[in-house]
């Protein structure tokens, strides 16, 4: 006897359900096929047309996690092959451009420096965790706090302070950190899902996402900016000149995270007897340093010290140093690692996707798709004669609204940086520092404080069930505010008499 099946198109469908899952899909192909059929304006190449088509399949591709970040990667860059390959050659356009060197393009973020940093970064994140280095330096740190909630709030800042400098992986860190916070709330004996957990919680993986923008190599989305600053700008910017411009904003911005949380998720509990002794428990389980931590622990110092002196004392960039630290955690007697032990832990994924997303904005620079779109944004803003501040406050404005649809800073950034660059090139108004405006708006990149899905920390946090996504939206929608009025103090202060406004 046959089971009766609904017909295709009703309610509960296959269909039905193929279309509600995959929306976000079938709108960025819309999306594509529009902008592909649309006359070409003067002045942009059918080339630019197409890319500003596959921008706009990417964008939301990625505002609607249509598909996995790694999967797009390889769709965008099948896009770049076939849409540029059929394009006229933009130096000759008598000629197309031919797949062969459209797909070299779609693959040319791959040599960039700027990835090699990324990878190695994440190598360095998965030492960190397969030692238990990191968990053992938290734990190190928030042993010496008071036994107040208030002091564990101020030893959490300093925790993720600290570990930004050694794990340059924001997602890595505050993995770490999860189990170490849900432990301290485990010790005070109180509610996990009351105010102190979330509090403390939600300033974990806060302090994360502000020390992004405090340290070059603390998040994958600097190293999109550097990457476009490099092949666009024929320049960079140095580990210890993004520190000391940065720093400052990561540290005022530390304080009122403290003063934030405190004020709005006041904890239920103000001393906890205990407290301090159940973290110095869980340090006193690691046993002693283990003889791979110390390896580790020389590498990171070494590798911190290179970084904080290129260009000052030596003339090795950050990626080179980086990936010989790499090199050396894998050598016989030196190592402590092997290749079985790290690769499966690599998000080879995010690597995809960086690579992918610097020759997107590439592509877009080099077929003029980004001026002529950065051209709309001038006029429409009044920017071609604006005062640099003018442009500096618009651009974050936009950057934070925008951010609002990404799942992914280093999405955001592989989308939105080749813009400002382009923008920035427009802006007749002399002397603007393209290089130095660029750096400070790839802070406003790191913004990721408002909503949980706005960053990966933020789900991974979320996921403990310590906190309502309310509680995070109200002081994350403040944190945003005094970061959007630090941008701006800073940039008619500080950022002003270093030169980069």
């Amino acid at each position: 006897m046959s089971t009766l099946q609904p017909p295709m198109g009703y309610a509960g469908a296959p269909s039905e359900n193929w279309l509600r899952a995959h929306w976000g899909l079938l709108l960025a192909i819309a999306a594509l096929v529009l902008v592909l059929v649309l006359p070409t304006p003067a002045g942009l190449p059918v080339a630019g047309q197409c890319m500003l088509a596959i921008l706009a399949f990417a964008v939301i591709v990625w505002m609607t996690e249509a598909i996995d970040y790694a999967v797009s990667a390889i769709v965008i860059a099948t896009l770049m092959a076939f849409l540029l390959g059929l394009s006229p050659n933009v130096a000759n356009p008598g000629v197309l451009l031919g797949t062969s060197a459209a797909l070299g393009l779609a693959f040319s973020g791959f040599a960039n420096t700027a990835l090699v940093l990324v990878a190695s970064a994440l190598f360095l994140a998965v030492a960190m965790t397969i030692t238990g280095l990191d968990r053992r330096i938290a734990l190190s740190i928030l042993s010496r706090a008071g036994t107040d909630t208030r002091s564990v709030v101020i030893g959490t800042i300093l925790v993720g302070i600290v570990i930004a400098f050694l794990v340059p992986s924001t997602t890595a860190r505050v993995a770490c950190l999860v189990p170490i916070t849900l432990g301290i709330i485990a010790a005070f004996g109180v509610d996990r899902g009351g105010a102190f957990a979330g509090m403390l919680m939600i300033t974990t993986v806060q302090t994360a996402s502000i020390w992004n923008v405090g340290i070059k190599t603390a998040a994958a989305q600097n190293m999109v900016a550097i990457g476009f600053i490099e092949r666009t700008l024929n320049t960079t910017i140095t580990w210890l000149e993004w520190l000391v411009a940065a720093a400052p904003f990561g540290i005022l911005m530390s304080i009122a995270l403290y003063f934030v949380m405190t004020r709005m998720m006041p904890p239920e509990v103000k001393e906890v007897p205990g407290g301090r002794e159940g973290i110095r428990k869980a340090l006193a389980d690691l046993g002693p340093m283990k003889v791979s931590e110390k390896k580790l622990l020389a590498i990171s110092l070494t590798l911190l010290a290179f970084w904080s002196t290129e260009g000052v004392l030596h003339r090795f960039d950050t990626s080179t140093t980086t990936i010989t630290a790499v090199a050396l955690m894998f050598l016989p007697g030196i190592g402590i690692m092997t290749w079985k032990e790290a690769q499966p832990k690599i998000p080879w994924g995010t690597v995809v996707l960086f690579g992918v997303g610097i020759s997107l904005g590439t592509a877009l620079l080099q077929t003029k798709g980004a001026t002529w779109l950065a051209d709309i944004v001038v006029a429409e803003f009044g920017l071609k004669y604006a005062t640099a501040m003018f442009v500096l406050g618009v651009m974050s404005l936009f950057l934070v609204i925008v951010h609002l649809g990404f799942a992914s800073a280093t999405a955001l950034a592989s989308a939105m940086i080749p813009i400002v660059i382009a923008v920035l090139k427009s802006v007749a108004t002399p002397g603007i520092n393209i290089v130095g405006m660029t750096m400070l708006l790839q802070f406003v990149v790191s913004f990721g404080f408002i909503l949980v899905v706005n960053a990966p920390q933020n789900m991974v946090a979320y996921g403990t069930g310590t906190f309502a996504a309310r509680d995070f939206v109200r002081t994350g929608l403040v944190l945003t505010v005094i970061a959007l009025a630090l941008v701006m103090l800073l940039g008619a202060t500080y950022w002003r008499w270093l030169g980069y406004v």
